[in-house]
């Protein structure tokens, strides 16, 4: 069944069936792990589509002819949603403070951003922002420590001031979701949490459409604020297999194990979980450690389809569940013709087996498009009702 379920041929037509017709802009999901199916919303079915910003290059990234060639290509491929992902500046791990020029100006890097998201509307896409940290001197941002009580405040009072700003910017250009953060494990998974929480809190003050935490696979379980967001975000880097040259079904059943993991996570906080950031790089077992970084290997065995099994071991066990709201994969990016950003055994799906995978599980489809028409009548009331706050979403329309 499983295997079926990723033949695109026998299942394009069926996905019609299943495509989301939702017209409005929710607020809120109804209570519970099926939340996002509850809605009406559709499975998102997703691409990050990662920025160029460099005045270095002019005419590419977002908000250009490039960038609108990137997300329509995203559309052609079967998404439903894209991720686009502005950065902030962090020196170091000690935690300075976050500086909101990347590359580029933070007043050009924001209007381009208000462009990407008209671009993808006007394709029918839906939009989730997620602001990133870029550690300049080198390290991951999940270890950023800025020491002790005085260090952690002027953190969080710059973190705010990064996040609101983008919250804003997605406000303005009505995205339908914000992640809060990506990977701050040191913050989120300690006794440092409560600070954190008052940002999330404050965000919705700033952003009313659904709000998600990108969190790290493996400390997931133990992030203590996933109560303040609607939609439980997972960096779904997990390992299928701990053996070389797995088979396809060693990898699938290292998907079943992931199902299983985020299954118990959905309904201990009754919530659904979203993949915020899914992918394998296109190299000799990439299911085995797929968080390692592409950028500093060498000697690398290229394998399409090691990297296309990988895929496929991940989604097929997950699009069965209902809990499960969907996934966007890491990535491709603002420049279709510029293959520059990553190296050739990065983790980019574009032109290899790995993207007629993607294509098959676009078009499948997933437990969590069913239902909706009752929260769409609730929805409808809502709206109606002086003193509520609604907003409305841009038609999604079918792209598959």
């Amino acid at each position: 069944m499983r295997a079926v379920r990723f033949v695109w041929t026998a299942l394009s037509l069926l996905s019609q069936l299943f495509a989301p017709q939702v017209t409005e802009r929710v607020g809120a999901l109804p209570l519970g792990a099926e939340g996002f199916r509850e809605a009406g919303l559709g499975a998102v079915r997703g691409i990050t589509v990662g920025p160029i910003e460099s005045t270095v290059h002019p005419g590419v990234g977002y908000g250009t002819d490039a960038g609108r060639a990137a997300i329509a290509e995203a559309k052609a491929m079967g998404a439903t949603w894209v991720a686009l992902t502005p950065f902030g500046r962090v020196w170091d791990l000690k935690g300075g403070g976050v500086d909101l020029t990347f590359e580029a100006p933070v007043e050009s890097n924001t209007e381009n951003l208000l462009r990407a998201i008209e671009d993808a509307h006007a394709e029918g896409l839906r939009v989730m922002i997620v602001p990133h940290l870029w550690v300049e001197t080198g390290g991951w941002r999940a270890l950023i420590d800025p020491g002790d009580e005085e260090g952690w405040e002027r953190w969080a009072a710059s973190y705010e001031r990064f996040l609101l700003h983008w919250a804003d910017v997605a406000e303005r250009g009505h995205a339908e979701m914000l992640s809060v953060g990506v990977e701050l494990r040191s913050w989120v998974t300690t006794r440092r949490a409560a600070s954190f929480q008052r940002i999330v809190k404050r965000s919705r003050a700033h952003f009313s459409g659904l709000l998600t935490y990108s969190g790290n696979w493996d400390d997931i379980a133990n992030t203590t604020i996933l109560g303040d967001v609607d939609v439980i975000g997972v960096n779904a880097f997990f390992p299928l297999t701990d053996k070389e040259s797995a088979s396809r079904e060693l990898l699938l059943e290292g998907g079943r194990s992931v199902a299983a993991q985020l299954r118990a996570l959905a309904a201990e906080w009754q919530k659904p979980v979203l993949l915020t950031e899914m992918g394998y790089t296109n190299r000799r077992d990439p299911a085995l450690r797929p968080w390692e970084w592409p950028d500093g290997m060498t000697n690398v065995h290229l394998d399409e389809q090691a990297q296309a099994d990988a895929y496929r071991g991940l989604l097929a066990p997950l699009a069965d569940e209902p809990w499960c709201a969907g996934f966007f994969v890491w990535r491709t990016y603002a420049d279709p013709g510029d293959v520059s950003q990553e190296a050739e055994w990065g983790y980019s799906p574009r032109g290899k087996l790995s993207e007629l995978v993607l294509r098959d599980a676009f078009a499948a489809p997933w437990a969590a498009d069913g239902g909706g028409d009752r929260y769409r009548a609730l929805v409808a009331h809502r709206a109606r009702t002086p003193g509520v706050h609604a907003w409305e979403l841009s038609p999604a329309r079918s792209s598959r």
